[in-house]
């Protein structure tokens, strides 16, 4: 499978997929500037199909797996990647009004930057169920990572934002269990870069014209379990937000 890179995150991506060198990820067979070869996925399997068919904790346990090797992989030489920090600024340099959920996303998100480092890793920066794939007898395998770093619990945050609304938002409580569980991650940790990247997807999309209404009610879902936005107030928010 033939990527051609034709911007600098993309770059980035292919430098990623290069250093991962097929440990979680699919395998770079052969690479000349911006173009890399990458291994073929060899099925039609799918994690969106899963979740879709019922197997729902199949899919986000091994989407967490994967997740798990890609953050245990520490060769020599790490890439050129981009830390947290810098990937919040369109989030973090704004102001926003108080209360309102970009307002709690910002300042969960200044908090988590603020503090001391830990479990500091290569991220993937875009896991979800079409980013996976299945290539045969090596198992599911990561694609198209954005290169980023910083705890490594951001790169979880994702996942509880698809492959659906309906999925997403109805089985929050019971997702973020399996991943507290299989990724060996603290819940309110998980929960807090889920709210700060729940607003910053949702600003992203706002920018590009789509919908940002999973991102939101994710992170209404997120702020509500952190007990920064009552029950009261979540069940206010959604019948504001319907139709």
């Amino acid at each position: 499978m033939l990527k051609l890179a034709v911007c600098e995150e993309e770059r980035r991506g292919n430098d990623v997929m290069t250093w991962w060198d097929g440990d979680g990820a699919a395998r770079v067979l052969a690479r000349c500037d911006d173009a890399v070869v990458l291994e073929r996925a060899c099925s039609a399997r799918s994690l969106v199909d899963l979740s879709r068919t019922e197997r729902d904790d199949d899919a986000v346990r091994i989407a967490c797996s994967v997740l798990n090797r890609l953050h245990s992989h520490n060769a020599i030489q790490r890439p050129a990647v981009v830390p947290l920090r810098a990937w919040f600024e369109p989030l973090t340099v704004s102001s926003w009004p108080d209360g309102t959920l970009l307002h709690l996303s910002a300042a969960t998100a200044k908090d988590l930057l603020s503090e001391p480092l830990m479990d500091e890793v290569v991220l993937h920066g875009d896991i979800h169920h079409g980013n996976i794939l299945h290539f045969g007898e090596r198992g599911w395998l990561a694609i198209d990572p954005k290169g980023l770093f910083g705890d490594r619990a951001f790169d979880y945050a994702n996942l509880l934002c698809n492959p659906s609304h309906g999925i997403a938002v109805d089985r929050f409580s019971r997702r973020v269990a399996i991943l507290v569980d299989a990724a060996g991650i603290d819940r309110r940790r998980l929960l807090r870069w889920t709210l700060a990247w729940s607003g910053l997807s949702a600003l992203w999309m706002i920018e590009d014209g789509l919908s940002p209404e999973t991102r939101l009610c994710i992170a209404a879902l997120a702020a509500t379990e952190l007990q920064l936005f009552s029950s009261t107030g979540l069940s206010a928010w959604r019948q504001s937000r319907a139709p």
